[in-house]
């Protein structure tokens, strides 16, 4: 019961239910088209009768933290771009700017199952005032897909 704890008693504030289970994604805004009126549908009797909407992409993991960096050196890290719709389906990563760093390296074309991300940072101190020898990259990648904009949050200190 959401009104008792483990123990029995009362509980003293409010459950809060993970994003998955609320139905909605963290991290994602969707799209104003929802429905390509090209695209193939699939017909079958077991989906027939879902009321949600069968299409949509998951980040595996949903965010990156790369941690500390040394200066002048490059690092990677690889994402996960997972289908989990019935359908194919096609996105494209928006470059974040030049003076962060941060590159995206993928395959473009139509996902089946899923892609593979590489997200290369180049660790560089951008700012010209004394940071105390660390600065901190924080950065959001969008990722444009049919249905919606994911964010892909990418962290990092440079020392």
């Amino acid at each position: 019961s959401l009104l008792v704890n483990v123990a029995g008693q009362p509980r003293t504030e409010k459950v809060k239910l993970p994003s998955s289970l609320q139905g909605r994604k963290p991290n994602s805004i969707p799209n104003k088209k929802v429905e390509d009126p090209v695209a193939g549908k699939v017909n079958t009797s077991s989906l027939a009768t879902a009321g949600q909407h069968l299409s949509g992409f998951h980040l595996i993991p949903p965010s990156v933290t790369l941690g500390v960096l040394k200066e002048g050196c490059t690092y990677a890290a690889t994402v996960i771009l997972k289908n989990v719709g019935v359908n194919f389906s096609r996105f494209r990563v928006k470059q974040p700017p030049p003076h962060t760093g941060l590159r995206v390296m993928y395959t473009p074309g139509p996902v089946g199952l899923q892609v593979e991300l590489e997200i290369e940072i180049f660790a560089m101190i951008t700012g010209g005032e004394d940071t105390g020898g660390l600065e901190e990259i924080a950065h959001d990648i969008e990722i444009l897909t049919e249905t919606e904009r994911l964010l892909l949050p990418v962290r990092a200190n440079i020392l």
